[in-house]
């Protein structure tokens, strides 16, 4: 399977490491709609929030009173990136040439995806989803076309997506539906596709073209008259190159044993991820050491090397800095249960171990009058053969220490005492895992952080870390993942959530 992105309509660190955002392609060769669609939709989720202020990721098109279909990545922005199940804050606003108003709005309570990324058989050609309302719209549904189009075929594109690059100027996000007329370009016209479920639709240059933020959008055919949908939008098809669309028709029948009620897949098992916080690129814990009172500020825990800005030299720690980062804690489904900000960066090393503090602008009391979840740090070190659950923000890894190494050594860093999870398959780190919460069998200590794996099987270099024995051998061996011990924080809290590097006990890096 060739790699590629998709064209994102809603931004979150995400769950899956295959859906990262590409650069916005502008809408050429397109108008503004002179008429709305009575079926043509945006989807509008709140969480994850869509970084516009009309809040539009995604197209949508109504099928059925209760029914809109769009892309399955679009639906892949839950939490947990699983494939079935109930979302939190998503809406749709139907038959309006206007994201902020007009048209229908109704409330989305249930997600089916026709692939994940994580399948086995494939994702491309399957960017499928179907997205079931709480409340029946009164919309004209739109039929989908009965065969694929041939290439050559005329086709209309509709969408909100971005009309430039810049993701801070609010001009590069319309409000306005836009539409072009194009065709159906052979398959080779879009380096990026795949042999079968897919259309290479737009401009063979790409100047007519869909957006990032279209996701999900229709290519329309007129058949009998009337309008009806043959595919939408999935990827770029290359550069300077048309669009990718899923071809809807190859699973018109999964679409319709849904929509009847006559095959509706089960919704998935969701993990329980509650107290994860999402940090874009990283993870981090709210914690308390036996030292820590209500009233407290609340820490976040995260590695060091998750810091924002430069990271701590060798040998050397970032002591009591300004920091300003939002820090959203999630309830058991992964959707925010509190938010809070980080207003300063107590404590940050990747020396000894790989660990850093911040100071939450909210108290410990406040947060648990919220419903956060608050974990609490350990005064002992891991030993070999505990049991340790690694807290990522979409599942819980099952792991085991089966060492810990006296010295861990990593692009010019040392930690030292770390813990090597034993190879298993349900304990695989990948990037973005760093700074989950290693719990202990309660589920509310936090006994480790991790913090790396050996990518590559390199000795000592960034992303491919090597142990080194008490006799000074150096051993690497690609895919084992490392943790940290996090005991030493505990000796170094006290009251008023603030660290005093000079107690008696305290071993941190100064």
């Amino acid at each position: 399977m060739r790699s590629r992105s998709l064209l994102l309509g809603v931004s979150l660190a995400l769950t899956t490491p295959l859906m990262t955002a590409v650069p916005a392609q502008a809408i050429l060769g397109g108008v503004e709609s002179p008429r709305a669609y009575s079926f043509m939709g945006s989807f509008q989720p709140s969480f994850p929030a869509p970084p516009r202020p009309d809040k539009h990721g995604c197209g949508v098109e109504v099928l059925a009173p209760q029914w809109v279909l769009t892309a399955s990545h679009c639906a892949g922005k839950n939490p947990t990136g699983a494939r079935n199940g109930v979302p939190r804050g998503w809406k749709v606003r139907v038959g309006s040439l206007d994201t902020p108003s007009g048209g229908e709005v109704a409330e989305v309570d249930h997600y089916y995806r026709l692939a994940t990324n994580q399948d086995e058989g494939g994702f491309w050609g399957k960017d499928v989803a179907l997205l079931h309302l709480r409340t029946p719209v009164k919309a004209e549904p739109v039929q989908i076309a009965s065969a694929t189009p041939k290439d050559g075929a005329p086709v209309r594109i509709l969408g909100w997506g971005m009309s430039c690059e810049d993701s801070t100027n609010p001009a590069c996000f319309p409000t306005r539906l836009r539409e072009a007329d194009t065709t159906v370009q052979p398959l080779a016209a879009c380096p990026s596709a795949e042999p079968t479920g897919e259309l290479c639709v737009g401009g063979r240059d790409g100047k007519v073209a869909a957006a990032n933020m279209d996701s999900g959008g229709p290519a329309l055919v007129r058949d009998g008259g009337r309008w009806k949908v043959a595919g939408v939008v999935s990827g770029p098809g290359g550069e300077n190159a048309p669009t990718l669309y899923t071809d809807v028709t190859r699973h018109a029948g999964w679409i319709n044993g849904i929509i009847s009620g006559t095959a509706v897949p089960p919704d998935d098992r969701i993990p329980n991820v509650e107290g994860a916080v999402e940090l874009f690129g990283c993870v981090g814990s709210v914690v308390r050491s036996p030292a820590s009172r209500p009233k407290d500020p609340a820490l976040l825990l995260t590695n060091g090397h998750c810091v924002q800005g430069e990271r701590p030299a060798p040998g050397a720690a970032l002591v009591d800095r300004p920091a300003d980062r939002e820090v959203p804690i999630a309830d058991r489904h992964g959707y925010p249960q509190a938010i809070a900000r980080a207003n300063r960066l107590m404590y940050a090393t990747m020396t000894g171990t790989d660990v850093a503090l911040y100071r939450l602008d909210k108290t410990y009391a406040q947060l648990k009058s919220e419903g956060a979840k608050i974990f609490q740090l350990t005064s002992k070190p891991v030993r070999a053969g505990d049991a340790l659950t690694m807290a990522y923000t979409s599942s819980r890894l099952q792991c085991t220490a089966e060492a810990v190494i006296p010295h861990l050594r990593e692009g010019g860093y040392q930690q030292d005492n770390s813990i090597r999870y034993a190879t298993a398959e349900n304990c695989s780190p990948w990037p973005g895992t760093s700074g989950s919460a290693l719990l202990a069998r309660d589920g509310s200590t936090i006994v480790g952080i991790h913090n790396t794996h050996n990518d590559a099987g390199e000795q000592c270099t960034d992303d491919n870390p090597c142990e080194v024995g008490p006799d000074g051998r150096v051993t690497s061996v690609r895919g084992r993942g490392y943790g940290q011990q996090v005991h030493l924080l505990a000796a170094c809290v006290v009251a008023e959530s603030k660290l005093d590097l000079s107690r008696k006990g305290c071993t941190l890096t100064r």
